[in-house]
């Protein structure tokens, strides 16, 4: 069953439907969504390699903003390769943490200004010609409800500044 994804801008925004496949039901992890559309699979490859399934598969309350695989492809060459290797996972649960806040925030929701993630520094959240940015990433759809949270597409991944 497809679920249908928002964009919205609060008061007089324009509002952008994208269709995205899923065969899960809102009663599925965000994993479990992530798993059953093929354009995360990257997204769910990174999520093994670093050892987070279980977090983004249980009880928790979560907003992932979850990169496609063009977002993957855009990253600079074998850097993925690179931050998929065993020495590398403490970078790589970084990154992803960085995607992900700990509380559920659907798009009706998302206001502008600094909201903080799992990993421990804040993403900035922005709304620039009616659509949701995420620090430079455009969230591309929304509300992809799930048992654990809500799940919001984005263009990019987002790696964090080094301190």
């Amino acid at each position: 069953m497809p679920a249908q994804a928002e964009i919205s801008k609060p008061a007089e925004s324009t509002t952008t439907t994208t269709e995205i496949k899923t065969s899960q039901p809102s009663q599925s992890s965000i994993l479990d969504i992530a798993k059953s559309n093929e354009n995360f699979s990257t997204f769910v490859a990174a999520i093994q390699a670093a050892g987070l399934e279980k977090v983004l598969s249980g009880d928790g309350q979560f907003t992932v903003f979850v990169p496609t695989n063009e977002a993957f492809a855009k990253l600079s060459e074998g850097q993925l390769e690179a931050l998929l290797k065993p020495e590398n996972k403490n970078q790589l649960i970084s990154i992803l943490t960085y995607h992900v806040v700990p509380a559920t925030v659907t798009s009706a929701e998302i206001q502008p200004g600094a909201v903080t993630t799992v990993e421990g520094r804040s993403l900035q959240l922005a709304i620039v010609d009616s659509k949701v940015k995420v620090n430079q990433a455009t969230v591309i759809a929304t509300d992809i409800k799930a048992r654990n949270g809500v799940i919001h597409i984005i263009d990019s991944v987002i790696i964090p500044s080094v301190q």
